[in-house]
């Protein structure tokens, strides 16, 4: 069997330079449209590697339903995300803010 190659995506080409809002109600760049029609489609293939630089910043409502809502929404388990998601940015800080959004998410879930 052939071995997959990870789904790269750039947020700032393949999505928007403009990323931001929670839910799809808060328009068309939206973390609820990202995560649901771009990154849980692509992950449920296999690896990605997600460039997220270039857009001119980040909502932490953005960011925490695209990322927390992979675990919330989709059922992503925490540590499969950890190594099936290649974060990549100049920015640790934004890198540091995706994997606390998945964990509290995961924290949550595993509370119930």
């Amino acid at each position: 069997m052939a071995e997959q190659r990870a789904k790269n995506i750039k947020i700032s080409t393949d999505f928007s330079r403009f990323p931001g809002g929670r839910f799809l109600s808060d328009g068309k760049f939206s973390g609820e449209r990202f995560r649901d029609d771009f990154l849980a489609p692509a992950l449920k293939g296999g690896s990605v590697v997600l460039d997220m630089d270039g857009p001119l910043g980040y909502g932490s409502s953005f960011l925490e339903e695209a990322f927390g809502g992979l675990v919330r929404e989709c059922g992503f388990d925490k540590q499969w995300l950890e190594s099936h998601l290649i974060l990549k940015s100049m920015d640790p800080g934004l890198l540091s803010d995706v994997r606390t959004y998945i964990s509290e998410a995961a924290d949550v879930k595993n509370s119930k």
